[in-house]
Formats: C-alpha cells, sequence, structure tokens
C-alpha cells in the first residue's frame, strides 16, 4: 500500500475501486485477507439492514432521536475497521455504527436514542465515549484523550467524526490546532456527505477541499472516496498507523452522501437536494461496489448476503426487546448516576423528589 509523506499534505484524491469493482489504483489497496473483505462486507450490509429497520422504529415511536446512515456505510465501516479495539473512540450522534462494531452493546445505543440514562453507561471494557450532539465538541475531546495518551505514552490513538458542516464550528479549529501543536495520536475524519443539513458545502465555506483545513494545524488532510470501502480503510489505516508511531494527527475528508434524511426530525431532502443528485450518488452506492468487487474476487454470493440481511434483523428485534425490558428512567435513578457518593444539594434534591412521588 502506497505511502504519504507524514510532513506535507496531498493533494491526491483516494480511490481504489470504481463503480462497477474494479481496481483503478493497485498502490492504494490494501493487503486484506479473504475473511478480513468478507467481513467488511458483513459489517456493510448488516449496518444498512439495521439502519433501514431504526428508521421504522422511529417513525413507529418506538426510538427517539435517530440519523439515518444509509450511504455512509463505507466511510463508517471501513474506517473503524483500520483501527484496534485499544483505540478511542469519540463519536458524534451519527456516528452509532461505529461505536457498536467498536464493543458498544445495541442495545445501550437504542437507550442512548431514547435518552435513557443507560445509554451512556459504557461499559469499561469499551473504549467509546458517549455520542455528541454538540457540533465540534468531539474535536476538542479527541484532541484531550490523545494528550493523555502521548502523557502516558501509550501507543493507543484517539479517533472522532465530523459532518462538513461541523468544520466550520470553532471547536473543529480548536481541536485541530491543539493536537497539532502538541503532535498528538489523533485521527480526525471529516463524513462530507455534501450538505450542512440543508446547506450546500460551497455556501457554507470558501476552502475548495476540507482536506486543506489541515494545513494550518501542521498535520497532512487526505481526501478519500467515502463510497469506496477499501479506499477509505487504507486511507485511516496509514493515518492511523503513523499516529500510533508518533508521527503526530492527521484529517482524513471522506467525500460521501448520505441518502436518507439530516434526521428523522423533521427533516425532508427533497427539498434542498434534486432528483438528479440523488440517481448521481445511488449509482456509487458503497455496498454495491464492493459487492461487484468481492463477487468477481469469488468471495460473496446472494445466498452469503441473505445470511446477512437475517442475521441483523434478529439483532435488531433481540437488542430492542433488551432495550425495552430496561426500567424506565426516574429522577431519583439520575441523580444517583451522577456521583459515586452524592453531595449534600445532590441528596436533598433527591429527597424532595422521593417525597414529592410518595404524595
Amino acid at each position: 500500500m502506497m505511502s504519504v509523506s507524514w510532513t506535507t499534505k496531498t493533494d491526491e484524491f483516494v480511490q481504489v475501486l470504481n463503480e462497477e469493482g474494479k481496481v483503478v489504483n493497485a498502490d492504494w489497496l490494501p493487503k486484506l485477507s479473504a475473511e478480513q473483505l468478507r467481513e467488511l462486507m458483513h459489517r456493510m450490509v448488516f449496518t444498512r439492514i439495521w439502519d433501514q429497520r431504526a428508521i421504522k422504529l422511529t417513525r413507529q415511536g418506538r426510538l427517539g432521536f435517530y440519523a439515518p446512515v444509509s450511504g455512509q456505510e463505507g466511510t463508517m465501516i471501513g474506517s473503524e475497521f483500520a483501527t484496534t479495539k485499544e483505540d478511542f473512540l469519540l463519536p458524534s450522534y451519527r456516528d452509532i455504527p461505529q461505536a457498536v462494531w467498536h464493543g458498544l452493546p445495541m442495545d445501550q445505543a437504542f437507550l442512548y436514542s431514547r435518552g435513557h440514562q443507560h445509554g451512556g453507561q459504557i461499559p469499561s471494557d469499551v473504549n467509546v465515549l458517549m455520542p455528541q450532539i454538540i457540533i465540534g465538541a468531539q474535536i476538542v475531546q479527541t484532541a484531550g484523550v490523545a494528550m493523555g495518551f502521548k502523557l502516558k505514552n501509550q501507543k493507543n490513538v484517539a479517533f472522532t467524526y465530523i459532518g462538513d458542516g461541523g468544520t466550520s464550528q470553532g471547536d473543529f479549529y480548536e481541536g485541530l490546532n491543539f493536537a497539532g501543536a502538541y503532535q498528538l495520536p489523533a485521527v480526525f475524519i471529516v463524513q462530507n456527505n455534501q450538505f450542512a443539513i440543508t446547506v450546500p458545502v460551497a455556501l457554507q465555506t470558501a476552502a475548495k477541499r476540507l482536506a486543506d483545513k489541515a494545513v494550518a494545524a501542521g498535520m497532512p488532510g487526505i481526501q478519500v472516496d467515502g463510497m469506496d470501502v477499501l479506499a477509505v480503510y487504507a486511507a485511516t489505516k496509514q493515518t492511523v498507523d503513523h499516529a500510533r508511531e508518533g508521527a503526530g494527527p492527521g484529517l482524513i475528508e471522506a467525500i460521501t452522501f448520505r441518502y436518507g434524511p439530516h434526521t428523522m426530525a423533521g427533516d425532508d431532502p427533497t427539498r434542498y437536494r434534486t432528483k438528479e443528485l440523488e440517481e448521481e450518488w445511488q449509482k456509487k452506492d458503497p455496498l454495491v461496489r464492493f459487492r461487484l468487487y468481492l463477487e468477481q474476487q469469488g468471495l460473496w454470493t446472494p445466498s452469503d448476503e441473505e445470511a446477512v440481511i437475517e442475521e441483523a434483523k434478529t439483532a435488531v428485534n433481540e437488542a430492542l426487546a433488551k432495550a425495552d425490558a430496561v426500567a424506565p428512567m426516574t429522577v431519583e435513578s439520575l441523580i444517583d448516576s451522577m456521583f459515586d457518593q452524592l453531595p449534600s444539594d445532590l441528596l436533598a434534591q433527591k429527597a424532595e423528589f422521593v417525597k414529592k412521588e410518595g404524595n
């Protein structure tokens, strides 16, 4: 796999597979086993089915806040797959698939969507922070976690995601600047899905490439085809490996497209995206492209895909049932979860609520 200088930016657009599933740039073709290639496809198909089911559950009122991901699986799955479970993920609200593949139980992801406190009680052996709602806050937090790794001389990397619109937030620049100034083991992945909710990229920034925003922070910025899971994996793996070995942070801009609405909270993409644009990006579907490649390699069949579809449906149903079985959140339980030993003011508040409920 090609190696890019870690001291300068690259103007290259990294792509491995074209829309027909043909290798167009062997220099970036990652060395993955047949098992690993199949696992990438497994995770993308699983995530697509899970996303479709989650959208329906939201419409039924069985989930709370949900941000669709179909179309972005190549970026999400390919990048997380390039990390290790010892690396620390700081997700945004759309990055639930990466959090689950990194170890967060799916039932907790559902509870997070419902606003239940247990959704944010991450297991101690899972290196994932609670998904961030505040736009850009995860960038600053990633720099902080990476600083901790550096101070402890740990060979771990902190990695995070942000949308194209989020790169115009002050936290984005502050986090990148801090990581660059201290040469921290951090990887920042921009999921450029063309629209900051409803605003096209060209209207919310004058930057020609979001990857170029890395230059002022003293780190390399790589632009990659986000609909090509192999290209995303290759670019992320190289960036993560360099950061892990002390070469400093890096930024990856993945050019992708979100097929559904920004969130299920009333957004209607037909009001700001044309039918022609939708059709253009449907032809770039990351699942279709990678499926064609694997079929050409004799590594994927329709029966393989059907098995994953059924597995995903079962997993979602089981996770939903587990989430449904969790006791509803109360004010008292919320207060109890805030500190190991409650301070006097919270003890007083808790007693007040208990008294009111008793009446």
